[in-house]
């Protein structure tokens, strides 16, 4: 019985990992904490609230004194039901390539800074840019950049 027992539960331990593996195998990478997030004076996007592009449809500044750490960086967020938001799903609210700019990524495989103002979000999720004339350019093919940023993002911060 001793025996079938420990079978049992050694085989059962098994089963698991091995799903946990098969589970971690499916998920996209929006799923994952970015491996680098972009960061200014300490703060994620320069310290604006990242729920707002959601909420209020444009950036707002985040309020230092109202934070949350995650992915190795601090975020700023106007409100505290905002930062309770992004608490909640991060990944949900968080720009795309840790922040960097997703022209960058994608056309060049580089990381640059990005300023607040030049955002979009496309399916669901936020992307930043360089500067307006970065943010135009991107513009014209967002689907081709974002194949092209997925593609590029993982070799990137392996590389870094």
């Amino acid at each position: 019985m001793t025996l079938k027992r420990r079978t049992f539960i050694i085989g059962g331990a098994a089963a698991a990992g091995v799903g946990a593996l098969a589970l971690g195998a499916y998920l996209t990478p929006r799923q994952h904490a970015p491996a680098r997030v972009y960061t200014a004076d300490g703060l994620a996007i320069r310290g604006t609230d990242p729920v707002a592009y959601f909420t209020e449809g444009r950036p707002v500044a985040g309020d230092p004194a109202i934070t949350h750490d995650w992915a190795d960086a601090t975020w700023a967020f106007a409100t505290t039901e905002a930062r309770d938001m992004f608490a909640a799903d991060p990944v949900a609210y968080a720009p795309q390539y840790g922040g960097f700019c997703a022209w960058a990524v994608a056309a060049k495989g580089e990381l640059y800074s990005t300023q607040p103002e030049n955002w979009a979000i496309v399916d669901g999720k936020l992307y930043l840019n360089f500067n307006d004339g970065v943010q135009e350019t991107w513009n014209t093919d967002r689907p081709g950049f974002i194949e092209a940023g997925d593609e590029r993002w993982p070799d990137i911060v392996a590389d870094t």
